[in-house]
């Protein structure tokens, strides 16, 4: 593969990064970093000048909540995919699109009319955040129809795990609850614990992005829906996350309480998830390798290595 690029969104500015192969050869690639503002149209162009590849990995700060109050968002969200599509261009002598592999979400099909989600279902987003991913969606594969692009979406689960930079940490529902855990204090359900989540390391999911970069031609056009297939109810994990820190730090658990949800919580807070994955699967091979127990492990003892550093 040619320099490829992949953008990232590492805190700070809304989005930014990316990683550049050096030269055409086979087997593993040199890579460059390169940090730039993606929400600059020029800087975008000039991270992914050349390529043949690129994944497309971002989000706003502040979240996916943020999409609801934070007009900046969209720009993130939508706008990077919008001037991403505009400025790929195949690199010199071939004339074959870019290959762009985005990272959809699962959510993006709005309240689950079933279990398990197989890909085929209606999208009906509930929330502004879910709105511009499947906006972002569209664009690519309408790009793609035209033949301006190669696109395939990956949709994904609750995507839980330690980061791999230095100072980048995973905000989502799993690191927030073992944080809260690390520092002594109760972990909070807005139902009774039998809402369940299709959770899946990060490990695995980068796992995914290399299968679909290496089988692309059966996914291009479409969207996949990546997920373990178990369906964790939440107060089994919340339960095992204050085991698991108990274990670490040799303290009592923590906790597990049922409190009265805010009022702006979407509908989808209290609908269970579970995915099929098995198109995906078929396709590449590809399953997840990472256990609930292992993950959530490895989870508290990075988290708890960044808490150690910040005292």
């Amino acid at each position: 593969m040619g320099r490829p690029a992949r953008p990232g969104a590492p805190p700070g500015p809304p989005a930014g990064g990316g990683a550049q192969a050096e030269r055409d050869s086979p087997g593993p690639a040199g890579t460059t970093a390169v940090t730039a503002d993606l929400t600059d149209r020029a800087a975008l162009a000039e991270a992914v000048a050349g390529s043949d590849a690129v994944v497309h990995l971002l989000l706003a700060d502040g979240g996916w909540r943020a999409a609801e109050t934070e007009p900046e968002a969209e720009r993130v969200n939508v706008g990077v995919m919008r001037d991403l599509l505009d400025v790929l261009r195949p690199a010199a002598g071939d004339g074959t699109p870019p290959l762009v592999v985005y990272a959809g979400a699962a959510s993006q099909v709005g309240v689950p009319p079933r279990e398990p989600l197989d890909g085929s279902e209606p999208d009906h987003p509930e929330t502004a955040y879910d709105r511009q991913k499947l906006t972002a969606e569209h664009l690519l594969l309408k790009a793609t129809a035209e033949g301006r692009a190669r696109g395939i979406s990956l949709r994904l689960p609750t995507v839980f795990g330690e980061g791999a930079a230095p100072g980048t940490g995973d905000r989502g529902v799993v690191s927030a609850m073992v944080r809260r855990a690390l520092t002594g204090l109760p972990l909070t359900m807005w139902h009774d614990g039998t809402v369940r989540r299709d959770l899946v390391h990060v490990s695995d999911v980068a796992a995914a992005f290399a299968a679909a970069l290496d089988h692309p031609d059966a996914l291009v056009g479409g969207h996949w829906l990546i997920g373990a297939g178990r369906g964790d109810a939440l107060g089994d994990v919340f339960r095992l996350i204050a085991r698991t820190v108990s274990d670490h730090t040799g303290r009592q658990p923590v906790a597990v309480e049922s409190v009265e949800p805010p009022a702006h919580t979407p509908v989808t807070d209290f609908r269970s998830v579970t995915i099929d994955s098995s198109p995906f699967r078929a396709v590449t091979g590809w399953h997840p390798r990472t256990s609930l127990p292992e993950g959530l492990r490895r989870t508290v003892t990075a988290l708890a290595g960044q808490e150690s550093e910040t005292r």
